[in-house]
Formats: structure tokens, C-alpha cells, sequence
């Protein structure tokens, strides 16, 4: 009995090229033409065809040859397919493909003749003067790419914390994600009680944070709008390092203390995030660290591997930052059937909602849900759908608070654009941005000991025989030699 062949989903990245927008060079003012475009995608055999259910209590519960398919999910979005979160870490980022079209860069006749009233030229000749200044004055020579570069990033960044230009390395570390991986900036850190500050203590060599200067001994004030002090944990500090391969993070150092300086760095320094699943009395406990494609069927491996009967599972789905939507959709319908999930609510279009679609093959198993402050994201519509319909009771403290959707533009093979296209609120029409959701059961003391008081609350709930989970054997044709 084995598995033939590795389901690798894909989910559309949608290229939301759509309304007009004025493009300023310094040759003057053009539009562009951005047209709405979804790519399509191929489906492959799915390794979770040939699941099969075996009750210990003599109670068969099969999954219907070709029920589990969720293929059509992210076509239920058409204007954005949701990750990561990366907390962003972990925002969420989307699903990516690589047959992204090329960039319509006619001028419609409705925006032929724009009006100077659309942007100030005081404005522009402002812009041109600083990137001649910047070019003249500069202590290093910076050349006009580079600058480019960093106004598009300064611009987008300015929209809000998760819109930003992707280079390419950063364009390629995001596409990976999708596969499993993670990234952070390359460092790590540790608090000095002498000297009353966070210390960088190891920079990895040609990580992003080495490549910008950042140097063992400099002092880490603050990640992004977190402060830190005496009261940050060494998790605290990494998980807020920690995101979505490929996605930016602003931290402020110092040397010894002296003159603050921010810098803005790519969690490039990426490395692959496994599904791990382990049995504890009979309870299985599924840690899931990020929403990729292939998130259901790794949660469904780890429990055919543990080859066991399984009573009840326990979802720790702290530090998860996310990822893609649609894959923390395709993972609900492992737990409920014809529900819906999440409400997306884009600025162009009404409200999509999103169902759980196929057979729920995990519907008899209790389940009790893990979170932190930095669950967030795809790891919120989870546990919020889960809790809205009483199928899971969330334990942990109050999650992160992140109810924007991402969707990633591709400009060429090497450049993109991340922009936020839709927020989304739970099933129930609840807001979970800047909010976050309130677990069922709130757990004290140090996160250490919360895995076993989620058990004990498990315990409790749990099956009396438990379920285990096993695959098909490959049938045989004997009319084929």
C-alpha cells in the first residue's frame, strides 16, 4: 500500500491589474491600462483519493472515491486567493503561478487626456529634484534603478504594512512558500539585563541582514511597530522576525546604543516548515506552522503515519502566520461539510464567500484548537470558523488580528507587486482585523505547559474507540499483464 504520486495544488494567483492608474516618469504623465486577469491551473491526482476511515468500533467510514477534491475553491475568489502570514508572519500571501500575462500598457481613450489637476506639478518637479539630488549628494553612487526600486517600495509600503515591490529574490522566496517555506532576516538575538537592551548575537553570512550591514553587538530596539523590553521572550522576538519567505520587516538598531536607524529587510533567509503529527494517549496533536498548498494532505499523512487509532486531535496553531486562504479553507473541510468558512470583501465587487467543499473525513473527532497572540491570518479564519459553528473549542490567548488579503501582481518573470485586495470578516460577518479571536478557554502561566492543559481538556471529549487512519490498497487488475 503506497501513495503513487504527490498532489501539488495550485491555486490561481489573481493578477488584479485592473483600475487605471497614473504611471509618473520623468518623461511625463502616461496611464496605464491594468486589466483583471486569473490564471488558470491544472489539477493533479490527489494522494488522498485512496483515504480510507476504519472505526475500532466496527463502524466503516469510507471517503468517497473523489469527494475530497478542492479544486474549485480559489475560483470562488475572484479577486484575490489568499497567504501569509507571513505574520506576517505573517501576512497572508497568495497562491502563485508563473503564466502571469504581460502588462497592457495601451492608453484607454477614457484616461487619454488626463488633467494636471491629477497630480500637482509642483509635486513632480519636488521628485525629480530629490532623485537629482539624491544622485549629486549622496555619500555613496546610487544608481537610478536602485532609486526606482525603492520609490516603488516606498510608495507601497506607505499604503500599509503589508503591500510592498518584491524583487526577485523575494518574488522567488514567495512562490516557495506556497511549497513550505518560511523565512526570517538571518539573525539572531538575546536580552542583556547589564546593558538593559536587545542584543544581536549571530548574523548569518549573505542572509538579508548581513547584506545590510546589520552586525553582531548592534542593538535591536524595535520589529516593525513592536518595541522591545524586558517583558519580549526570545519567542516574541523571533516570531516577530519570523514571516512568510519573502515578505519585508522594518527593525530599528543601533550601534552600542548610539543614533536609531531603520532598515527595511526581506525575510529571505528561508527554510522549509513541516506538518509535524504526534500520538499522546490517543489524542493526535497536528502542529501546523503555515498555510501552503499542500497543507491538507500533509495533516492527512501525518495521521495515516502514525498508524494508530486516534480519538481525538488537537490543532496547535500557534505562530502560525498564515498563508494561503484557500488552503485553510481546504483544511476546514477535513472538519465540517457544506459551511461556510470566510466572507471576502473586495472594493470592486460584493462579498465572496467561502465553503468547505468534499467529504469531511475528520467529522467524528473532537478537536481542540491551539492559538497565540501570533496565530494570524488564514490560522484566524480557521479557528474562527471552527468556533463559529461549535465544531472546535479554541484555547490559547487572543490571536494576532489580521483580516486583510494580499494577492501578488506579477510586473514581469522577476519583479511583483504585493497588494492588499480585500479584507475578509468570518462566516458570521464578525471583523477580525486589529480584533483578533477571543479563545473559548484562556490559558495562563508559561506557554510551555499549555499543550498538556489543552490535552486535559481534550481528554474529556474524546472518543470512546478511536478512529485510525489507513490507505487503500492499489487494486489490481488481473486482466493486465
Amino acid at each position: 500500500m503506497s501513495f503513487i504520486c504527490v498532489k501539488r495544488s495550485t491555486v490561481s494567483i489573481v493578477t488584479i491589474l485592473c483600475q487605471p492608474a497614473l504611471f509618473i516618469s520623468l518623461l511625463g504623465i502616461s496611464a496605464l491600462a491594468m486589466h483583471a486577469h486569473a490564471a488558470t491551473s491544472t489539477e493533479a491526482a490527489s494522494p488522498t483519493d485512496g483515504l480510507q476511515l476504519i472505526s475500532l468500533n466496527a463502524d466503516e467510514i469510507a471517503a468517497e472515491e473523489n469527494d475530497d477534491s478542492l479544486s474549485d475553491i480559489a475560483d470562488m475568489l475572484d479577486v484575490a486567493d489568499e497567504p501569509d502570514d507571513s505574520i506576517d508572519s505573517i501576512a497572508d500571501e497568495s497562491a502563485l503561478t508563473d503564466d502571469a500575462n504581460e502588462i497592457d500598457t495601451s492608453i484607454p481613450a477614457e484616461v487619454a487626456q488626463v488633467s494636471l489637476n491629477a497630480i500637482s506639478p509642483e509635486t513632480l518637479k519636488t521628485f525629480v529634484a530629490v532623485v537629482d539630488l539624491v544622485r549629486r549628494q549622496y555619500v555613496d553612487a546610487v544608481n537610478d534603478e536602485e532609486l526606482f526600486n525603492n520609490a516603488m517600495s516606498g510608495m507601497l509600503t506607505k499604503l500599509d504594512s503589508h503591500a510592498e515591490f518584491l524583487d526577485a529574490e523575494a518574488y522567488e522566496n514567495l512562490r516557495a512558500f506556497t511549497e513550505g517555506d518560511v523565512g526570517d532576516i538571518g539573525i539572531k538575538v538575546a536580552y542583556q539585563p547589564r546593558d538593559g537592551y536587545w542584543i544581536i548575537t549571530d548574523v548569518i553570512d549573505d542572509s538579508p541582514a548581513d547584506k545590510k550591514g546589520i552586525a553582531v553587538g548592534d542593538y535591536l530596539h524595535q520589529v516593525d511597530e513592536f518595541k522591545l523590553d524586558e517583558e519580549r521572550q526570545v519567542n516574541d522576538v523571533e516570531q516577530l522576525l519570523t514571516g512568510i519567505a519573502g515578505t519585508q520587516v522594518d527593525i530599528v538598531t543601533s550601534k552600542a546604543g548610539r543614533r536609531k536607524h531603520t532598515t527595511t529587510l526581506q525575510r529571505n533567509n528561508s527554510h522549509p516548515q513541516l506538518v509535524e503529527t504526534k500520538l499522546v494517549d490517543g489524542i493526535a496533536i497536528i502542529k501546523l506552522p503555515a498555510f501552503q498548498n499542500n497543507s491538507r494532505e500533509r495533516v492527512l499523512e501525518g495521521l495515516i503515519n502514525l498508524d494508530a487509532p486516534v480519538s481525538g486531535i488537537l490543532l496547535d496553531m500557534r505562530d502560525n502566520p498564515g498563508g494561503v486562504l484557500t488552503s485553510a479553507v481546504s483544511v476546514a473541510s477535513l472538519f465540517m461539510s457544506d459551511t461556510d468558512v470566510v466572507q471576502v470583501q473586495a472594493r470592486q465587487s460584493k462579498a465572496r464567500v467561502l465553503s468547505t467543499q468534499g467529504t469531511a473525513i475528520l467529522k467524528p473527532l473532537p478537536v481542540v484548537v491551539l492559538q497565540n497572540r501570533y496565530s494570524a491570518s488564514a490560522a484566524e479564519v480557521l479557528s474562527s470558523s471552527l468556533q463559529a459553528q461549535k465544531r472546535a473549542i479554541i484555547v490559547g490567548e487572543v490571536s494576532y488580528g489580521k483580516g486583510s488579503v494580499q494577492s501578488v501582481i506579477p510586473l514581469n518573470d522577476e519583479q511583483a507587486v504585493k497588494l492588499t485586495v480585500a479584507n475578509y470578516v468570518t462566516a458570521t460577518g464578525k471583523q477580525i482585523d486589529g480584533i483578533g479571536v477571543t479563545p473559548d478557554v484562556t490559558l495562563s502561566g508559561s506557554e510551555s505547559t499549555w499543550e498538556q492543559q489543552a490535552l486535559d481538556l481534550l481528554k474529556a471529549r474524546a472518543l470512546d474507540s478511536g478512529i485510525r487512519f489507513i490507505r487503500k490498497a492499489t487494486t489490481i487488475d488481473p486482466t493486465v499483464k
